[in-house]
């Protein structure tokens, strides 16, 4: 994968505040004056380089961090949102309209589920949900008014790795556009050098890494951000999911110790899940041997950056979930909370949290079971002891 480091991207980016600051000073202004009448009507058609006309379509602090996350990503560009969602909704209906086709992954966040199945046939785009793992069935379903392969490279909740290769010489094949939601996995994996077309985030995880910022950014070429961004025909630009300025500035400054961040993540998790794994528990992760496409993440990601900082365990019963869950937030072990990418552990039963909006039955189907809890791991400096604590909660419990 030659020698690209996404992490010495973003380092080598240096900004210049206005006033020769090292941060670069934050556009607090929704609209922007013009000297001259002509400039503001070049600058609403999209003319003129370096003008601002109104934070809706773009600002400066926006455009630092697009900047920063497509160097991240390895895009021509990239366009930041309000949320996750704000990303991934108006980049699917920039892709699709009415009679359009979709095939997904089946083990995708919850909202993603939710928008694709219930909301989208609103406009007449439908979806097929495969098991992205098996490349035959993701083929099979493709029709001819398919427009979009979309998956995350690794599934919440359900840790199902993508083979981004694979399924980028499926859509080449048929014409299609490939969607990678690569939240869970930045600087780990980079899914455009793997082939992918587009790859979105929420930044609102890994990326900020401090839960005091919902927001989302949509990584391609410069043609189709300048499509999602058009006045006249824009998703993005008519659905109007703009990230406020001092929110960009504040992700920009907790991007700069990302790498040091998923090291930490992906070594603190490796370490619980070999544990917890030889203890005998039925646990997900895909940086131990036993998980189905080890092998093939092994070959995809940058490997300085490990295997990532999630896990699951499954521990029974939906019961033993909650009890366990809320006697590692008494012991200051985490948060039972939903979201990742935070310094102390977060926990959560998917199936009645960030998934519920699956169907039960179609729960069961993928595997999503009552007694599985998703776990993000922290930034723990000591994880024997964290260990040891977890292990001692699930011995008082009968788990162990």
């Amino acid at each position: 994968m030659d020698n690209f480091n996404p992490a010495d991207n973003i380092q080598d980016l240096q900004y210049f505040g206005e006033f020769g600051g090292v941060n670069p000073s934050i556009s607090d202004s929704s609209t922007y004056t013009f000297l001259s009448a002509k400039t503001m009507f070049d600058t609403f058609e999209g003319n003129m380089e370096g003008c601002y006309l109104y934070s809706r379509h773009s600002s400066p602090s926006n455009l630092y961090l697009d900047k920063a996350l497509a160097a991240m990503e390895g895009t021509e560009t990239a366009n930041v949102s309000a949320s996750g969602m704000g990303a991934i909704t108006p980049t699917l209906l920039q892709l699709c309209g009415a009679g359009d086709h979709i095939v997904s992954s089946r083990t995708i966040y919850g909202g993603t589920y939710a928008f694709l199945k219930n909301f989208a046939p609103r406009m007449g785009i439908k979806t097929t949900f495969v098991d992205i793992t098996k490349l035959d069935l993701v083929e099979a379903a493709i029709t001819p008014d398919t427009k979009v392969l979309y998956c995350e490279t690794v599934s919440n909740p359900l840790l199902e790795v993508a083979d981004i290769a694979g399924l980028s010489k499926i859509a080449k094949k048929h014409n299609l556009t490939l969607v990678v939601d690569n939240t869970f996995s930045p600087l780990s994996v980079t899914p455009i050098k793997l082939g992918a077309d587009i790859v979105i985030h929420s930044l609102t995880k890994y990326i900020n890494g401090s839960s005091d910022t919902v927001g989302g950014v949509t990584c391609a070429s410069q043609e189709f951000i300048n499509s999602l961004k058009d006045v006249n025909s824009g998703a993005s630009m008519l659905l109007g999911p703009t990230m406020d300025s001092m929110r960009s500035a504040s992700v920009m400054k907790n991007m700069r110790t990302l790498h040091l961040r998923i090291k930490q993540h992906s070594y603190n998790a490796a370490y619980l899940a070999e544990r917890f794994e030889k203890d005998g528990l039925k646990t997900v992760y895909p940086g131990l041997a036993s998980h189905p496409s080890h092998k093939i993440y092994a070959s995809m990601i940058n490997p300085e950056y490990g295997f990532g900082g999630m896990m699951t365990l499954d521990v029974g019963s939906l019961a033993k979930a909650n009890e366990l869950m809320e006697l590692m937030q008494a012991k200051n072990l985490g948060y039972l909370a939903v979201s990742l990418g935070f310094y102390k552990t977060l926990f959560s039963a998917p199936g009645t949290s960030t998934s519920s909006e699956i169907p039960l039955e179609e729960q069961a189907e993928m595997g999503l079971t009552d007694g599985l809890i998703r776990f993000s791991i922290g930034l723990d400096n000591d994880i024997e002891r964290t260990y040891q604590m977890m292990k001692a909660c699930m011995q008082e419990l009968s788990i162990l």
